[in-house]
């Protein structure tokens, strides 16, 4: 089949890439003719594992196409997904749709024999309704279908995601829509993939339920957290005794400096606010938004309490900024808090990631960034761990004993143990342990 895609960030790239390992015929669409000509060199405008291989082979292959010009890109396409952005609106939280609307009224010029207009960018229920109204005020009936097909994907493992999911969900409202659906997934089909076809009111606010239980279960941890602490419990051990149990499971049970990245922040917020619009309050979620903003706070308190309850003209070293490792992702990450609160008490911050410090640049101001896990360390009064890459799982602590001022260790992702750590001289703080 021939499809085409419209916008060429994580969502959108991930998804072509995938689609055109299928076999299908892809063409990605962006306004940003420098990303399409980064993109036609190799050049990934965002780091995801193993991305790079996969465009290029199916680039190579002749499926998988880049372009600004989106007329050509419709040109006998059966499906066209919208993956664009939907940011959180200023001053109100609402999810912003101008980006999916102003591409609905773009490809609605485009469209000549019968399209399926798929929305894969993570939209408010209602959204797929208001589509095919703007799609009528240009279009005959028979030209167009619209569908929801919301994206499981998690960054760091999303090209595995995509290829084997838990599931893949649809929302169709006639034949022809799911017809085409179906043969765009039949690959996953023949695999015995769970292929849950819907109405698009359902598949959308799935999408939502989906990423508010799971960021539900984040805040709920660290709360647990808090009173493990208090109490002298292992929050780890209440994680493994609570997932265990099949009817809640292990994922998501990890305590840390709270959630953030591209979808939880944003979609726990728009959810609150579209469900307000339906009179329906949603008072955990709403909960669970006040929890993980209050983390990332207590987070830089943890750091303070660490270093004697003053860290004025402290040198902290600080490993990992990305909101979780195996992305450059460093949208909402707790360190966009953490480090802030550290410098307004008068901290000097040196600060290494593997892959985030691009972007860290332009996000955190008054940082010392190194090219390695050891640099910041170097006459440092404490060391903070924000996000568990692997780079960071077996550091040579000799040398880091060597390397620091004092001995001091706030781990917020609990990798290391504070047996061993003290065993090897170290101050040691993980989380709710």
């Amino acid at each position: 089949m021939k499809i085409a895609v419209i916008g060429t960030g994580y969502v959108g790239l991930v998804s072509g890439a995938c689609f055109s390992e299928f076999g299908h015929s892809v063409t990605c669409v962006d306004k940003d003719a420098g990303k399409i000509e980064r993109l036609h060199s190799g050049i990934m405008p965002i780091y995801e594992p193993g991305l790079d291989t996969l465009v290029a082979r199916n680039s190579d292959a002749g499926r998988l196409h880049f372009t600004t010009d989106l007329e050509d890109a419709m040109t006998e396409a059966e499906a066209v997904f919208i993956a664009v952005g939907t940011p959180s609106r200023r001053g109100d939280g609402h999810a912003d749709l101008g980006y999916v609307y102003a591409a609905v009224e773009e490809l609605a010029q485009h469209i000549t024999t019968h399209t399926v207009v798929v929305t894969k960018s993570t939209v408010p229920v209602g959204t797929g309704a208001e589509i095919k109204k703007r799609l009528s005020n240009h279009l005959a009936d028979e030209l167009y279908s619209v569908a929801s097909n919301p994206e499981f994907l998690r960054e760091g493992a999303a090209i595995e995601d995509f290829m084997r999911p838990d599931r893949v969900l649809v929302g169709v409202d006639c034949e022809k829509a799911k017809a085409v659906m179906q043969e765009l997934y039949r690959p996953l089909f023949i695999n015995e993939t769970p292929i849950v076809f819907t109405d698009r009111e359902t598949a959308e606010i799935t999408k939502y339920a989906a990423n508010a239980f799971l960021a539900t279960k984040i805040s709920f941890i660290n709360e647990m957290a808090d009173l493990c602490e208090k109490t002298g419990a292992d929050v780890q051990m209440v994680s493994k005794g609570m997932g265990l149990d099949n009817r809640i499971g292990r994922k998501f049970l990890h305590a840390g400096p709270g959630y953030g990245g591209s979808c939880f922040p944003k979609d726990t917020r728009a959810l609150v606010h579209s469900a307000e619009t339906f009179g329906v309050p949603m008072q955990v979620v709403r909960s669970v938004i006040d929890v993980n903003e209050n983390r990332k706070l207590a987070m830089a308190d943890k750091v303070v309490a660490a270093c004697g309850g003053d860290v004025s003209g402290k040198h902290i070293a600080v490993l990992g900024l990305t909101f979780k490792p195996n992305t450059d992702d460093m949208r909402e990450s707790p360190s966009l808090d953490i480090i802030p609160a550290l410098q307004k008490a008068g901290a000097g911050i040196h600060a290494f990631d593997p892959k985030g410090m691009s972007e860290a640049k332009e996000l955190l101001q008054s940082v010392t960034f190194h090219d390695d896990p050891y640099g910041p360390m170097k006459d440092a009064d404490v060391l903070v761990i924000v996000t568990e890459w692997n780079q960071f799982r077996a550091l040579d602590f000799d040398r880091v004993h060597d390397l620091m001022a004092s001995p001091i260790v706030v781990d917020l992702r609990n990798i290391y143990g504070a047996v061993d750590m003290e065993a090897l001289g170290f101050d040691y703080s993980g989380i709710g342990r």
